[in-house]
């Protein structure tokens, strides 16, 4: 489904990347970030430094990038370790510890690597955490090949006793993928029905072990303050940190049938079902909605060494 001869030169060949940018960009407010792994006693407080910001929305990319979350939150978890880690991570020749989103010379190179993973991830109007794993495991072959060991997971909401506590400790190890669903109300009165989906990059988290809320800072690749202005499409926007709140819940969830294409019958026309799960409600100024609410479904974890 990749229109643009840029993505296709991405998931075919490698780019040929310039050199190491100078200084590498960092997440938090106020500047310069100060980084923090405090996981003793009751409470946390995770904070990393050095996280890309990367915007999805993009010249190239399929609906300009309009679904590309996965990717392009899945770029800020690499670059951390491309550039505070020095891990040699990327494709080919295509290396992200050589490239700076700041630098307007590397957006096209950046556009393509987006559009790699997303090949890598099988795109197919959206991405999944699953499939996004798989991408990472291919961007990091380079390390593993140069000696690193890799490690990746997932993490859901639904059956872990301490959620908040799981997200601070893998945050310590390096950012994560967290996605959020967008619930509409559901057929009968109090459920809750999912109608889409979003994937973000944690940067910071702070609150209790066994808690019910937790406060996170996202660099979220969707909600840049210049959407829809300009030249929006050919520009990286500017960095920000975007502050939440996760509030946990449980909900009576209406999962409608599924059509099978295969078959004749219209699946979709049967009734469906209900579930109780626990999710995570996310909440922020950024975050504002009149017919959907946020739930947290869960994160991906990335961790290497050498």
């Amino acid at each position: 489904m990749i229109r643009n001869a840029l993505v296709a030169a991405a998931a075919l060949t490698a780019v040929v990347a310039p050199a190491t940018a100078a200084a590498d960009p960092v997440i938090g407010t106020p500047l310069p970030c100060v980084g923090a792994s405090d996981l003793v006693g009751p409470d946390f407080t995770v904070k990393k430094c050095g996280v890309s910001d990367v915007d999805q929305h993009r010249a190239g990319l399929e609906k300009n990038g309009g679904a590309y979350c996965g990717p392009a939150s899945l770029y800020n978890v690499l670059h951390y370790w491309g550039h505070q880690k020095d891990a040699p991570v990327g494709w080919l020749t295509t290396k992200v510890g050589n490239l700076d989103p700041k630098d307007p010379a590397d957006y096209g190179v950046i556009t393509n690597s987006i559009g790699r993973i997303g090949v890598d991830a099988e795109y197919d109007g959206g991405t999944n955490l699953t499939n996004l794993r798989a991408a990472w495991t291919t961007a990091t072959k380079p390390a593993r090949d140069a000696g690193w060991t890799t490690s990746t997971g997932v993490v859901s909401t639904n059956n872990v006793p301490d959620f908040a506590g799981e997200l601070a400790k893998k945050l310590n190890e390096g950012p994560l993928q967290l996605v959020y669903g967008r619930y509409k109300a559901g057929p009968t009165a109090g459920s809750l029905q999912r109608s889409g989906g979003h994937i973000v990059t944690v940067v910071s988290a702070t609150g209790s072990f066994g808690g019910t809320t937790l406060s996170l800072k996202l660099a979220d690749p969707g909600r840049a303050a210049d959407s829809g202005q300009g030249d929006y499409l050919y520009t990286q926007s500017g960095y920000e940190s975007l502050d939440v709140t996760l509030t946990k819940k449980v909900l009576n969830e209406y999962v409608p049938v599924k059509d099978d294409e295969n078959t004749r019958e219209d699946e979709s026309q049967q009734p469906g079902t209900y579930r109780t799960v626990t999710r995570w409600e996310l909440t922020g100024p950024r975050y504002v909605s009149d017919t959907t609410r946020q739930m947290v479904e869960g994160f991906n974890w990335f961790d290497m060494a050498k």
